[in-house]
């Protein structure tokens, strides 16, 4: 017998058949193209003064977090409310995790508890199809180590094409520490996939060796960089997985480095200007440059953060009756 839940479920992404969202990696365009509509939909609703729905009312969303996070993990409870889902924020600190529990155990607890989907951020690359394979629900990746941070890209994404109507053809730089960047990753796999032209700007040291192999083009200089760019995305320095000194000082790094209206120049005059945040004003982006509001869409994408967890989280959750193999 058929779920009544699911019949009832809008079908504007029958080209997105996955049961977890664990990375951009292996996306065709089709798919992106169905989040990004799906996400769209949202972003009305969100600017309205009624902004709940009861698409997934009866469903359960545990947010597992073994990181820091006030976007991400706010932004998808957030979302998850406004589609009418019960929300679970599982604290590691407060967790048997503390006291010794593997992933794995832990993944067998939450999976006794039939949750519908597990939105999960882990320090290790590759924790969150680990996982996907010891569940019975739905799994979005809400980053994983250096590996992915899918849901950062399709909000990038989103935010870009609503300001400048495509994503093809687009000069995009990606600027700051690439090495240690789930978010880099998930953008370089979406923006070339989409036929967009990115560029990554770094200090060598923070340039992983043969990069260039997923179809991008490397600089060392932002003047040079910059130039004729449509997009400037800049990363927060991560030094918390630093395991070394790979840069002289703060103040070289941001002199060089850091984006402030002289190297702004080089970009096309209407070029936007994006971070994933947190941000590090003064080390990786001059305050002034931030808070242009007339080129900055850093407030932008947060705001469409929350439109596309809000359409993953519908499209998985009307998904979880396709065979648990699919996994993307």
């Amino acid at each position: 017998m058929s779920d009544p839940a699911l019949a009832s479920q809008p079908a504007p992404f029958a080209g997105f058949t996955h049961r977890h969202l664990l990375g951009i990696e292996g996306l065709v365009p089709a798919e992106i193209t169905a989040l990004l509509d799906r996400s769209e939909t949202y972003v009305d609703q969100n600017r309205g003064a009624d902004k709940k729905r009861d698409t997934l009312s009866g469903r359960t969303i545990v947010n597992l977090f073994f990181e820091s996070s006030t976007r991400t993990r706010t932004s998808f409870e957030l979302a998850g409310k406004r589609l009418g889902a019960d929300i679970i924020n599982m604290s590691v600190s407060t967790s048997s995790i503390k006291k010794g529990e593997t992933l794995i155990d832990t993944a067998m607890t939450l999976n006794a508890m039939h949750p519908d989907v597990l939105v999960v951020r882990h320090p290790d690359s590759g924790a969150a199809k680990l996982l996907s394979d010891k569940v019975n629900c739905a799994v979005v990746n809400g980053g994983d180590g250096s590996h992915e941070h899918p849901t950062q890209a399709l909000l990038d994404a989103l935010t870009i094409r609503r300001r400048k109507g495509r994503l093809s053809g687009l000069i995009v730089a990606i600027c700051g520490d690439i090495s240690h960047s789930r978010v880099a990753r998930s953008n370089i796999h979406l923006l070339t996939t989409m036929g967009a032209r990115v560029r990554l700007i770094a200090p060598r040291t923070l340039i992983p060796s043969k990069i260039e192999n997923m179809g991008v083009e490397v600089f060392h200089d932002m003047t040079v960089g910059l130039k004729d760019c449509d997009i400037i995305m800049m990363l927060r320095l991560q030094t918390e997985r630093m395991q070394s000194a790979l840069f002289p000082s703060i103040r070289e790094y941001f002199r060089f480095f850091g984006l402030d209206y002289e190297k702004l120049d080089a970009a096309k005059p209407d070029a936007l200007i994006m971070h994933p945040g947190p941000m590090n004003r003064g080390v990786e982006i001059d305050s002034l440059v931030a808070d242009d509001y007339g080129r900055s869409v850093i407030r932008e994408q947060v705001e469409m953060g929350v439109a596309v967890r809000m359409a993953v989280l519908e499209i998985l959750s009307a998904n979880l009756a396709l065979p648990a193999g699919r996994n993307l």
